[in-house]
């Protein structure tokens, strides 16, 4: 006679959470953006409000010269919400990642008057031209 495993309860939503958590993170942010693309994102969406050269000057949003690595909220001379200087975010590729999704959802409270971007790949593409326009 065979004997019998008692049965074993399977958490499916934890390992459903788990695979679009992990197939996000290395489907997206594990690619490259493509500069050229993230530079015609930049200008249509993000160029209203933001200048990207060093010394440049703060529009409605700060320049963004120099920000990866920095804290929210850390621009010299640009009036910030007190919600983006209290968020204590460190701006990286992951944390602008989920940030140009929706800014209002990511920082609540924030006053960047921006809808975000929906799109994995456009954000990605987005984040490969600030890292290289923004670096100090």
């Amino acid at each position: 006679r065979t004997r019998q495993r008692p049965k074993q309860r399977v958490n499916f939503r934890g390992q459903l959470v788990l695979y679009f958590v992990c197939k996000r993170n290395s489907s997206t942010m594990a690619k490259k953006g493509n500069e050229k693309k993230g530079a015609k994102t930049f200008k249509t969406k993000c160029s209203q409000c933001h200048t990207v050269e060093e010394g440049g000057a703060h529009k409605q949003g700060p320049n963004l010269y120099g920000f990866f690595g920095r804290q929210s909220g850390e621009a010299e001379n640009y009036s910030y919400s007190s919600a983006n200087k209290k968020s204590g975010i460190t701006w990286a590729e992951d944390t602008l990642f989920d940030y140009l999704e929706n800014p209002k959802k990511y920082i609540k409270g924030t006053k960047m008057v921006f809808a975000g971007i929906k799109k994995p790949a456009e954000r990605t593409d987005l984040i490969a031209y600030l890292k290289k326009s923004c670096s100090a």
